[in-house]
């Protein structure tokens, strides 16, 4: 894939999860399920990274994984969630989860060109651990804070 084509995929991923996301703050969350369906479309990535015959070492991969963990903090602590008059549990409007996803997006468009010395499978697999390692702990923590949400609603 040329360098252009990664661009534009990855303004487009980008755009869809920020339109996703202001979405969500004018639209109640019925259930906390939907928070964590993220993962599952995670899964066949994590077997490709498995199967991908990488020449990196074990380390580089931990690395990345907590680095993106380190990552997810600004996603952590700008995502939560509020019940509003109609009673429905929506995303809390807060547009520095806004600036932390642009952040994070620049930051990995800078270390891809910091890493352009290695081979394109490699890169690959260490940038799909790096964004494993913020995905997952901000979905769970958000279905937590959901829950959270969820029972002091009930009370």
């Amino acid at each position: 894939m040329n360098e252009a084509n990664f661009y534009v995929i990855l303004l487009a991923i980008a755009a869809l999860v920020l339109w996703r996301r202001t979405r969500s703050m004018y639209r109640p969350i019925r259930s906390g399920a939907r928070l964590l369906w993220p993962l599952l479309f995670t899964l066949p990535g994590i077997s490709l990274i498995a199967q991908s015959g990488s020449t990196e070492p074990i380390w580089a991969f931990c690395a990345a994984f907590a680095l993106g963990a380190a990552l997810s903090l600004p996603l952590i602590w700008t995502t939560d969630f509020e019940v509003r008059e109609d009673k429905q549990i929506y995303a809390k409007k807060n547009w520095g989860f806004i600036a932390a996803f642009v952040g994070l997006l620049i930051l990995r468009i800078a270390l891809r060109e910091e890493l352009s010395g290695l081979d394109a499978q490699d890169k690959t697999a260490l940038f799909m651990t790096l964004a494993f390692g913020y995905l997952i702990p901000w979905r769970v923590v958000s279905f937590m804070k959901f829950q959270r949400v969820t029972k002091l609603k009930a009370q």
